[in-house]
This record gives structure tokens, sequence and C-alpha cells, in this order.
């Protein structure tokens, strides 16, 4: 069965953008950057999106086509272009790419992909994530903490009903001072 992974770039004190819903702090340098595409080029082949994380993750579609994108950042939007996107809105008319628009049932789409066969599912926006976890459906969390405090944004992950238990399982720590953390969760089906 597919995994369900969900992975956010944090401050230090846990918020995801800032109180502007500004994006403007975390450092995405070379050796970060290269990691992420790996990890997305290896091992994801979905990405679930609400509608604000997809309108931020839309550049991709055309930054190979920006003169001042880096090879690293062209590499990215390859990667990102040729990965399926499911984005769950309500306010949304159509999407673009290789994207498709959902208005239905996150529960039963989500449960549906994860027993397709195929490579990973990454979910990515924290409104999102939190109705996937509290489903019980991620199964995996990678965080890459920043050396920022923000003192207030948006949280990683909006308050859940119940603890969720997990297993640290990688950890990398990065030149620009980013520390990568992976965990799995340890306490599913109870």
């Amino acid at each position: 069965m597919r995994k369900i992974i969900y992975s956010m770039m944090i401050s230090l004190d846990g918020f995801f953008e800032g109180p502007d819903h500004n994006l403007d702090w975390p450092i995405i340098d070379e050796e970060l950057h290269s990691f992420a595409n790996d990890r997305q080029s290896d091992g994801i082949d979905t990405y679930l999106y609400g509608r604000r994380m997809y309108d931020v993750m839309r550049y991709w579609e055309t930054a190979e086509e920006n003169p001042e994108s880096s090879s690293y950042e062209r590499e990215f939007a390859q990667v990102w272009k040729g990965i399926h996107k499911i984005v769950f809105s309500k306010t949304l008319d159509q999407v673009e790419g290789n994207s498709r628009l959902v208005r239905g049932n996150i529960a039963e789409t989500v449960s549906t992909l994860k027993a397709q066969p195929g490579k990973d599912i990454a979910v990515a926006g924290a409104n999102l994530a939190a109705s996937v976890a509290r489903l019980g459906l991620i199964d995996e969390y990678q965080i890459y903490i920043h050396p920022v405090v923000l003192g207030q944004g948006s949280p990683f992950l909006p308050a859940l009903e119940d603890a969720i238990k997990l297993q640290l399982v990688e950890t990398r720590t990065f030149g620009s001072g980013v520390v990568y953390l992976r965990y799995n969760r340890t306490d599913q089906g109870q």
C-alpha cells in the first residue's frame, strides 16, 4: 500500500508561513533543493493540494522558462510537472497541467488513492494535511526546520483532537542550518 507523506518547511517555532502568508524566510539553497528534488522524483507520483497551496505551487508550471532559474530549480520544475496533482477545492473552476480538480469526499478520495498501485503520495498544505491526519491516513511526516523564529503565522498543523505517535527514522543537517526530520507513524490501527 502506498504511503501518504506530509512534508513541509517550517520555522523553529512551528509555522509554515509568516503572518501575512509570506514565504520569503525559508533558506532554500542548492543543497536543500537537490535533496528535495531527489526525494520527490524517486518516491512520489501524486501530490494532494488544497487551493491555497496549489496556487503557490503553480509557479513551477513555468519556472523552467524563467532565465533566472537555477539548474536545480529547473530540475524541480520538470519533476513537479511530471507528478500528478489532485487539488481539493470548492472555489476553483479549473486546474492546469498535470492536475485534477476534486470537490468530493477527501476520505474516500485519499483512501482510494492509497490502495492503488504506484509510488507514495505527498500531501501539502496545513489545512488539507490536518484533515487527512484527522482521518488517520498520514503515514510519514517530513519536516524541514529552518533556523528562523517567525513569532506568528500559520502553524505546521492546526489543532488535532488526538495525539499522533511517531518514531524518528531519519535526520539530516544541511550546511544552511536547516534540519530535516523524518518520522513514521507508530499508532496506526489503534
